[in-house]
């Protein structure tokens, strides 16, 4: 087979070969996961990548990105795994329930979140162990899909923060747009799914946020862990603002209080 040129692919990285781009090893049913989804993805979106140099290309590492929709981990994914990393993600424990979507994220080595029970911090046990086994976490601060009437990031959880400041990994931002238009936002619509046309995806991926301010003791406190939190999502929505080539609101919707509220600073 003809091998694409350098001038050929510097617009459309994913057209490289992931033997090429990706050195990191990975579970073979996720290798085999990855090739199937660049079956059918490039049948539903059409793909926009801005500094996948900013991915280190090894040691631990903690993404963080805003969620949109249920397909967006594949997006998010897609582009770290070009990017020469193998993602674990942070996912809702629910997922590790179903029959074969539940053992193929087992075998993935993704992480389950118990949510709103008294082991939701194991989650974190079991991510921070594969931070400094040097792999690659990625998270969605908000804990689930944007409810914000417009789309933009929310109020987010401590766990990220938690997880940085604790390891002292590098943490890289990524904004994302577009999923929400295969599948669409926070409910599923099957119908977009079987449009006839190619939806824009965009992920763009941001310098590390210094957190070293944040980082005063052993353990950090929680006013610490707020103002870390504040950091990351203020890097995340810069990224959201430069896709959208708009300004943010003021405020991050809160799911409680269904509002936008201030946030620590």
């Amino acid at each position: 087979m003809h091998e694409m040129t350098p001038a050929q692919t510097a617009d459309k990285p994913w057209r490289l070969p992931l033997r090429k781009v990706n050195k990191e090893k990975a579970p073979w049913v996720y290798r085999s996961l990855v090739r199937a989804v660049r079956v059918f993805a490039p049948l539903l979106t059409r793909r926009h990548w801005s500094r996948q140099d900013l991915i280190p290309a090894d040691g631990g590492v903690l993404v963080v990105a805003n969620h949109i929709s249920n397909y967006d981990v594949l997006v998010l994914g897609e582009f770290l795994i070009w990017s020469g990393r193998w993602p674990r993600f942070l996912g809702k424990s629910e997922i590790f329930k179903t029959p074969v979507l539940g053992w193929v994220a087992r075998q993935c080595g993704q992480i389950p979140v118990l949510r709103n029970t008294t082991n939701a911090k194991q989650s974190l046990v079991y991510a921070r162990k594969a931070l400094e086994d040097g792999l690659m976490v990625s998270v969605y601060p908000e804990g689930t899909i944007t409810k914000d009437p417009d789309g933009w990031p929310m109020s987010a959880r401590r766990g990220a923060a938690q997880l940085a400041l604790t390891t002292g990994v590098p943490v890289i931002p990524v904004g994302q747009i577009g999923a929400e238009l295969v599948l669409g936002g926070g409910t599923i619509d099957w119908s977009k799914l079987f449009s006839l046309r190619r939806r824009p995806v965009h992920v763009l991926a941001g310098e590390p946020v210094d957190l070293d301010r944040f980082r005063t003791g052993e353990e950090p406190t929680l006013r610490e862990l707020d103002l870390a939190t504040t950091a990351i999502m203020d890097a995340v929505v810069a990224l959201v603002e430069q896709l959208r080539g708009e300004k943010a609101p003021e405020g991050r919707w809160d799911t409680r209080k269904k509002a936008r509220v201030s946030v620590p600073r």
